[in-house]
């Protein structure tokens, strides 16, 4: 679910991925201190900076942690989230941004911590404590460096490591200012436009997701020329800040039509799920994917202009809806699981267009008079809103838009093309019409039309390396990643090892079972299939489930519990854990103690480890002899890497013959 956030996300969430994208390489110490003079740098072109906003916002950094100089003549404040993966992605940029600019760079730590992070902000309060003993930057990098590692134990466990009084930390935690501190900060990133993490504001103005580091020293270059250009004009050096924001805004305005961004180039791989709410064709030229929060201004704005769209293109638009309920929105969360409630009884978007009418009361008790109002039936809504039969289908549309950088909304991808924010008609048009274009060059081309969003996806993306985007590379570097002791089908001799990494309370995983399905039907006596665990915080019985199924592996039954965990996704507490081993005949007696006693939970915890080690930020994600695949991919995305790769050792093989 990867992914992943994969951006302003979108950026804003949202991005990623929005929250964030992938980082690139960095300039040396050594090469920063042989660059020209930051006027000259600032009026070069830096090859792959993108065009930043020239706003620049009023960001008041008292009362925050703070890292640098007063004198220094950039100030870069970041919105971040402890378990956000893209966080700890930017963190490493930022720690060379300081090397590269030494006193010139101050950076100061705005608390963010996402709603679908549920370690986050218990990881922020903690921070906070150490920061009471003068140790915050020290902590907060041990946070970023064990982000799968955020349970209280962990917590306090680091604040042992960095030398702190740890029952003073403890206590210092309860502290209600702290949390007042967290409400300002989601306050003030909300009022900037800042919904996804991490966020930064470089001398006021806006850079959103884990970008690359050109596209921070861009900026830097440019806000450190004028700042020069202050203090040679009379300004100090400890005032530069504050005389740059003065005339800052307060808040992100409502752009007029004419101000809007332009369509971004970048395509990402973005899933339709069938069970996501949509209206228009299945076999549709475009088909626009709307990551959206009822409680966002924005997000009504652009109702208007989707209904426009409906009107206009009837045949050739499909637009599909999923959510991103912003942790600032108190409510967001809850109208999400209730417009899906709806959902099930055919109602979505009526019901979506009285939440968007009614923005400000959300509440339990209105949720439930919408219902009454389009004649739902309400034993059957109250009910699913009661067991939260729903919450699992909006954090995984939430993850899933994290991954692919949809972090702040509205956020939009038409045939995978990103497309940020409440935009109006006249800009979606030149967009879906440039879509329709590659569209009909597809079918002529012989593309069946329920295959079509699929192909017009595929094309983008390959596409994207000649677009001007921050994306990883098409390829990253091949890793080397023993099967170890992790559960495995296929025969040890295989030319092609699959190592797949999973949580079996994600959807996507249980997605692409039919793919695998067909690569070992396929590819017998040539394929091998590793399993190892990543179960993601957000799903409160993946870890169990992970250790339950080794201890199902420990008796021979790995794969039927397997198929049984998959095949039965909401339903993975306890009871149902032991419910699955005795439908398969397991010893019931050693599987309770290997729970119990947490007997598998150190190789879940080393599995967790290795992923993130080897860069897997969602699940599911493979890696194929080494080469990684991110996502529910179709099979075809599979066979491609498998035949590189066995063509591979028939020439090596034929080599050696010679």
């Amino acid at each position: 679910m990867k992914p992943n956030v994969i951006v302003a996300l979108l950026v804003g969430l949202v991005l990623g991925f929005a929250g964030g994208r992938a980082i690139n390489g960095g300039t040396t110490a050594s090469a920063a201190a042989n660059k020209p003079t930051a006027a000259a740098a600032a009026n070069a072109p830096r090859q792959n900076a993108r065009q930043v906003d020239p706003t620049v916002f009023k960001v008041p950094i008292d009362g925050s942690p703070v890292k640098g100089t007063a004198d220094a003549l950039v100030t870069l404040v970041e919105f971040s989230d402890y378990q956000c993966p893209f966080c700890s992605r930017a963190d490493a940029t930022v720690k060379q941004l300081q090397k590269d600019y030494g006193n010139k760079l101050r950076v100061v730590m705005k608390q963010n911590p996402l709603s679908f992070h549920p370690r986050a902000k218990p990881a922020a309060l903690g921070a906070m404590a150490a920061g009471e003993q003068g140790k915050y930057w020290e902590y907060h990098e041990k946070l970023f460096a064990n982000a799968k590692a955020l349970e209280d134990a962990d917590l306090e466990k680091y604040a042992g490591e960095i030398g702190l009084n740890v029952a003073r930390w403890k206590t210092d935690l309860a502290k209600p200012e702290f949390s007042a501190i967290i409400d300002r900060d989601q306050t003030l990133a909300g009022k900037l436009g800042a919904n996804g993490t991490p966020a930064f504001f470089i001398n006021g103005r806006f850079l959103s997701g884990a970008q690359p580091i050109d596209n921070f020293k861009g900026l830097i270059d440019e806000e450190l020329g004028k700042a020069e250009a202050l203090t040679r004009s009379g300004t100090p050096a400890s005032q530069v800040y504050a005389a740059i924001i003065a005339k800052g805004v307060e808040s992100a305005p409502s752009k007029a039509p004419q101000e809007q961004q332009a369509p971004a180039q970048a395509y990402r791989k973005v899933d339709v799920p069938a069970d996501s709410p949509s209206f228009g064709p299945k076999d549709a030229k475009v088909t626009i994917v709307e990551w959206s929060d009822f409680e966002c201004p924005f997000c009504s704005r652009v109702g208007p202009t989707l209904k426009q769209i409906k009107e206009s293109y009837p045949k050739d638009v499909r637009v599909v809806f999923r959510h991103q309920p912003l942790s600032f929105h108190p409510n967001a969360k809850g109208a999400a699981e209730a417009s899906m409630a709806a959902h099930e009884q055919g109602k979505f978007w009526e019901y979506h267009d009285k939440l968007f009418q009614n923005q400000k009361a959300l509440d339990r008790a209105n949720l439930e008079k919408y219902a009454q109002e389009l004649g739902l039936n309400m034993g059957q809504f109250k009910a699913a809103l009661d067991s939260g039969k729903f919450r699992a289908k909006v954090e995984a549309d939430a993850s899933a838009g994290a991954a692919v950088g949809a972090n702040g909304t509205p956020t939009f991808f038409v045939n995978g093309r990103e497309f940020v924010g409440a935009q109006p008609f006249d800009n979606f048009k030149r967009i879906i019409e440039d879509e329709k274009a590659r569209a009909d060059k597809l079918l002529a081309a012989g593309t069946k039309p329920a295959d079509l969003y699929a192909k017009a996806v595929e094309e983008g993306v390959k596409s994207n390396g000649s677009a001007p985007q921050a994306q990883a590379p098409a390829e990253p570097p091949v890793q080397n990643i023993e099967v170890g002791n992790a559960p495995v089908r296929g025969p040890k001799n295989a030319p092609v090892t699959i190592v797949a990494y999973s949580d079996f309370e994600c959807p996507f995983c249980s997605r692409v079972l039919p793919a695998l399905k067909q690569i070992e039907d396929e590819y017998k006596g040539k394929v091998r299939v590793a399993f190892k665990n990543q179960p993601l915080p957000f799903h409160a019985n993946a870890k169990p489930a992970a250790a339950a199924a080794l201890a199902a592996n420990e008796q021979g039954k790995f794969w039927e519990y397997h198929d049984k965990l998959f095949a039965n996704q909401r339903a993975l507490d306890r009871a149902s854990l032991e419910k699955y081993a005795q439908e398969l005949g397991l010893n019931m007696n050693q599987f309770k103690a290997a729970l119990d006693s947490g007997k598998y939970d150190a190789q879940v915890t080393t599995d967790m480890n290795e992923a993130t080690r080897v860069g897997v930020n969602g699940t599911p994600t493979f890696f194929i002899n080494g080469r990684s695949v991110v996502g529910a991919q179709p099979f075809e995305a599979f066979k491609r890497v498998i035949d590189e790769e066995l063509s591979k050792k028939k020439g090596s093989v034929a080599a050696d013959q010679k």
